[in-house]
């Protein structure tokens, strides 16, 4: 329950006495949807056993898949392509339940009219891109080529039809859009909703199985300190945002309104999301059919 100023009560962030050699290898995408829950880890818990491994989200994908990172926030399509590798954190995701602000696409037509056309799509992404392709056919009904492209806008539209960016490269190109340039911008996060009327789950935090089992103890306590961290950041935006280096080009005012657009939870209605998505992704050939979800 959240008090004023961003205190809360429930359950304090663990602190360990123990000390080991060996760290939990972590992921750490620097988008500013993930800035509440690592700020907050690294203020309030003992990370003297967390090793944080910087990258983007395809990057730390691929080194999550690689045995590289122990545990990583990582695109929710990884999940079923790696599911005999990985567990699930409980409670705590990248999702929406509606607009998100940050998964954009920016297109010369209608959203209708790119059935045939090429759509850029950010190399960063994934699951962004796999749902773009079961949007595509499911609600509009139209086939696109889509091509990974370097997440850049302006060389992304350069003989394409649309283009599809991610993460803070969305944010910042949504900003610096003239009102005059006629394109299109269309928020994923909230067509999904209108589609399905579930939220979407853009990305778990996800552990290794054998990291599990290797070190059992010290993936307990991260999880207990990762959804504690999701806990108390809820009631801190303001706060968080005066010190966030985002807040250079999107402002303090605007991150806490991005913030609030995020839904850091994992409950029951974002797993049937996440269920319903992996049954469209494997329709489309993103993934496998059939693959059951596997808690930490």
């Amino acid at each position: 329950m959240k008090t004023k100023k961003g205190r809360h009560t429930g359950r304090p962030l663990h602190k360990s006495k123990r000390h080991m050699s060996t760290k939990l290898r972590i992921g750490e995408i620097r988008y500013a949807n993930c800035t509440p829950i690592y700020t907050t880890l690294k203020k309030h818990a003992d990370c003297r056993e967390y090793e944080f491994v910087t990258g983007e989200p395809a990057a730390l994908n691929a080194m999550l898949a690689a045995g590289e990172l122990d545990v990583s926030p990582s695109s929710s399509i990884e999940y079923v392509r790696h599911a005999g590798d990985y567990l699930i954190v409980p409670d705590v995701s990248i999702s929406s339940t509606g607009d998100i602000m940050s998964i954009l696409l920016f297109s010369r037509v209608p959203v209708e009219s790119l059935g045939g056309k090429t759509i850029a799509v950010s190399s960063a992404s994934a699951t962004s891109t796999v749902l773009l392709s079961v949007l595509l056919k499911n609600k509009y009904g139209v086939n696109a080529e889509l091509v990974p492209c370097r997440p850049e806008l302006a060389s992304m539209l350069e003989g394409r039809d649309a283009a599809l960016l991610i993460g803070d490269e969305a944010l910042k190109e949504n900003l610096a859009l003239p009102p005059e340039s006629g394109i299109f911008v269309y928020d994923l996060g909230g067509i999904w909703r209108e589609f399905t009327g579930l939220p979407f789950v853009f990305a778990l935090w996800m552990v290794r199985e054998d990291a599990a089992r290797r070190e059992p103890g010290l993936v307990d306590r991260f999880k207990a300190d990762i959804v504690a961290a999701r806990t108390a950041a809820s009631g801190a935006y303001p706060e968080i945002a005066a010190g966030a280096a985002e807040a250079a080009w999107m402002g303090g005012s605007g991150l806490v309104d991005y913030w609030s657009t995020v839904s850091y939870e994992l409950g029951p209605e974002h797993v049937r999301g996440l269920s319903r998505f992996y049954d469209l992704a494997a329709g489309v050939g993103a993934c496998p059919a059939g693959v059951k979800l596997r808690f930490v």
